[in-house]
């Protein structure tokens, strides 16, 4: 391509951002985990639309940061080869004149991007960029980059981002306004936090074509997988059975494949960030690697696809509902979430760093229950005893009390208020 192609592409984009109206858009608290004068290049990874390139932008022009902005999810740099970088670097400058930041959206569709961006970091650029289909999965950025970059995760919308959107008052105490936050949880435990799902009149269709678009065009491209249909029905299986633990044995043995292959796929689905992982908590290495849970990035991969069989279980999407913002709030302060599982007792969530337990969470939609309500209680006493932790929490769909047993305290809490900030 030549240099005045590439400076045109360049100044359509530029006016495409400048015409868009970025105050529409929500804060988002991820935005606070971009440090773009610390030398690194500010890497935001996530599932397909999340929100990573709205993000950025917003970032940057609120805080208004002179920066490019090329974004190579266009058809007319679809032919981009490693020589034209250059060009398209000297294109920059004729647009945009001497600017010492550029935001690259979606840069790894072009071969050698990190020889490129690795060049940049070294003439003192400040550099941004997204990632998260076949080419940019999450481990390769170690691989690519060398550490000289600084990740942040985003999911799609948390409940705060939701109720922002949806114009839920977060602040009142009025009955009314606590009321109108739950039902705005309900909904956000059917609907989902996908950014474009909120007004779309076709969900269904809309989550269909973003679950096999991930599947059969990022994973199957980047790993070279030959049974694209057992990978898709293995991912369709898990969906449908969340918060779970995964059990490579009865994959293998459900879809007629190896442990090994299993094994694989659930890595390939973890990577492309379909599904998270979560580990169950022991001081074995071994153990932690041969057991863990399950959930979907996102509630809306297992209530709004057009074939789940995903039940109306409401305990399990608030209890992945909780386990994403446990990842939102803990992973980047190098937190490490997990869970526990005995015989006699389970802890839905641990929250530990450096080994030290440092909470432990129970999820549980309803406890009116009498049994109910004991059962997740002793689990958390035992689980006091065993870790030799005091922070001891029972997140619900609306009860909210303090339960004083056995020396130790126990905050049971509304999902609401623990999603809004009371953590």
């Amino acid at each position: 391509m030549s240099v005045e192609e590439l400076a045109q592409i360049v100044a359509d984009q530029r006016e495409e951002i400048q015409s868009e109206d970025m105050s529409v858009f929500c804060n988002r608290d991820e935005a606070s985990q971009l440090s773009p004068d610390s030398g690194l290049a500010q890497v935001v990874i996530g599932v397909r639309r999340s929100g990573k390139s709205t993000l950025c932008t917003k970032y940057l022009i609120d805080n208004a940061i002179n920066c490019a902005f090329v974004n190579f999810d266009d058809e007319r740099l679809s032919s981009m080869q490693t020589d034209d970088l250059n060009k398209l670097l000297e294109a920059i400058y004729i647009v945009y004149g001497n600017v010492d930041c550029l935001f690259f959206d979606e840069i790894q569709n072009v071969e050698s991007w990190p020889l490129f961006v690795n060049r940049l970091l070294r003439q003192k650029k400040r550099i941004f960029l997204t990632g998260s289909n076949s080419k940019l999965l999450s481990n390769e950025l170690i691989t690519h980059l060398t550490g000289r970059y600084n990740k942040v995760e985003l999911y799609p919308f948390s409940f705060s981002d939701y109720c922002r959107m949806s114009g839920v008052d977060v602040a009142s105490i009025t009955t009314k306004a606590e009321g109108m936050r739950q039902n705005a949880l309900h909904k956000y435990l059917h609907v989902g936090g996908f950014p474009e799902l909120q007004n779309e009149s076709n969900p269904k269709n809309y989550i269909d074509g973003l679950f096999n678009a991930i599947i059969r065009n990022d994973i199957s491209r980047r790993f070279r997988v030959r049974q694209v249909d057992i990978l898709a029905k293995v991912a369709a299986y898990l969906a449908d059975n969340f918060a779970q633990e995964f059990s490579a044995t009865a994959i293998a043995k459900l879809f007629g494949i190896s442990n090994h292959t299993a094994e694989k796929y659930f890595g390939y689905l973890k990577e492309a960030f379909l599904f998270v992982g979560v580990k169950k908590f022991s001081y074995k290495a071994s153990e932690r690697l041969r057991n863990e849970k399950c959930y979907v990035v996102d509630v809306a991969l297992a209530a709004e696809r057009n074939d789940t069989f995903s039940l109306e279980n409401l305990g399990w999407r608030l209890e992945n509902v909780v386990c994403l913002e446990l990842l939102r709030c803990y992973h980047h302060q190098y937190a490490e979430i997990f869970y526990y599982k005995e015989k006699s007792f389970e802890i839905d969530f641990l929250v530990a760093k450096n080994g030290i337990v440092q909470e432990l969470i129970q999820v549980s939609y309803n406890v009116t229950s009498e049994r109910t309500r004991q059962r997740e209680i002793n689990a958390l006493l035992r689980g006091a005893k065993k870790f030799n932790c005091r922070n001891l929490t029972l997140i619900t769909f609306s009860t909210e009390q303090t339960v004083e047993k056995d020396n130790e305290t126990i905050h049971v809490l509304p999902a609401t208020k623990w999603l809004l900030g009371a953590k």
